[in-house]
C-alpha cells in the first residue's frame, strides 16, 4: 500500500518532471499499443455487426410488418442507440478487470502511490485514458453509421459527444465500483446483471414504452437511456435544446458522483 498522498511532480524515463496525472495516462496507452488489434474487434467491429445484422436484418421484418418505428427505418432508429451502447461497454471493459488487477494482480497501482503520485492522479490518468478509447470508438462508429445513412441531421455530430459523456458517466461508477472489490466474481456479476440488462432495456433496440409499466423508471434512471434518449434526437433531428441539456445535466451528475467516489474508494483501499 502506499503511504503518502501528497502533491508532487512525478519524474518521467527521460529524467524531466511532469504533472502526475498525465503519466499515469500515458502508461496506460503505451499498455494499450499492445493490445490495439484485439480490442478493434470489440470496440469496432461488434458494434458494427450489431447495426448490420439487427437494423438491415431484423430492421427488414420490422419495416415490412410495422413500417418502421415511430415513422423512421428501424436501422435508424437502433443506430444511435448502438452508438451509446458501444461507448458504455467500452467504458466497462476498461474500468473492471484493469482495475481490480491493477490492485491485486500486477499491483501497478501499488507502484504508481509509492511515488509522488496522488490518488486523485491514478484515477484522473486512468479516466482520462478511458476517455481516449470511449472518443475513439464513439467517432469510428457514427462515422460508419453515417455512411450507412442512418444520421438524418447536422445536429447528429454532437451525438459522438454526448455519447462519449454517457460513457464517461459510467465509467466514473464502474472504476468506483470496482476499486472496491477484492476478487473478479463481482465484475462477473454486473456485466450479467447490470450491463446487459442496461444495454437492452434502456431503449437501445426498442422504445422503453414497450416495457412494463413498472420497469419503465427503472431504465429512465439509468445513464445509458439518457444517452440514447439524446443521440437518437440529435440523429433524427427531432432534439430541443432543454432536452438535450437535461440529458447532458443528468449525465455529468453521474460522472461527477463516481469520479469522487471513486477517489475516495481507492484512497481508502490504497492509502494508510
Amino acid at each position: 500500500m502506499a503511504v503518502a498522498d501528497t502533491e508532487v511532480l512525478a519524474p518521467t524515463r527521460t529524467g524531466r518532471t511532469t504533472g502526475g496525472w498525465q503519466a499515469v495516462a500515458a502508461h496506460w496507452l503505451i499498455k494499450y499499443r499492445r493490445v490495439w488489434l484485439g480490442t478493434a474487434i470489440t470496440s469496432f467491429l461488434s458494434p458494427l455487426l450489431y447495426l448490420a445484422g439487427m437494423g438491415f436484418g431484423l430492421g427488414l421484418l420490422v419495416d415490412r410488418g410495422a413500417g418502421g418505428i415511430g415513422g423512421v427505418p428501424y436501422v435508424v432508429f437502433i443506430a444511435p442507440g448502438v452508438l451509446a451502447a458501444t461507448t458504455l461497454q467500452v467504458a466497462a471493459g476498461e474500468t473492471t478487470f484493469s482495475v481490480v488487477g491493477s490492485i491485486k494482480w500486477t499491483p501497478i497501482y501499488q507502484g504508481m502511490l509509492a511515488t509522488p503520485l496522488k490518488v486523485r492522479d491514478v484515477v484522473v490518468g486512468h479516466l482520462a485514458y478511458v476517455l481516449v478509447r470511449v472518443t475513439l470508438a464513439a467517432v469510428v462508429f457514427f462515422a460508419v453509421a453515417a455512411l450507412f445513412g442512418t444520421v438524418r441531421s447536422p445536429w447528429g455530430v454532437v451525438a459522438v459527444g454526448v455519447a462519449t459523456l454517457g460513457g464517461m458517466a459510467f465509467a466514473s461508477c464502474c472504476y468506483a465500483y470496482s476499486a472496491s472489490l477484492t476478487n473478479d466474481q463481482g465484475l462477473v456479476l454486473m456485466f450479467r446483471f447490470v450491463v446487459m440488462p442496461m444495454s437492452l432495456f434502456s431503449g437501445t433496440f426498442f422504445p422503453i414504452e414497450q416495457l412494463p409499466g413498472w420497469l419503465q423508471p427503472v431504465a429512465w434512471a439509468t445513464p445509458l437511456w439518457h444517452t440514447v434518449d439524446a443521440c437518437r434526437a440529435l440523429v433524427l433531428g427531432t432534439a430541443t435544446v432543454g432536452g438535450v441539456l437535461g440529458h447532458v445535466a443528468y449525465l455529468a451528475l453521474w460522472l461527477v458522483g463516481g469520479y469522487l467516489m471513486a477517489v475516495r474508494v481507492l484512497r481508502r483501499r490504497m492509502v494508510v
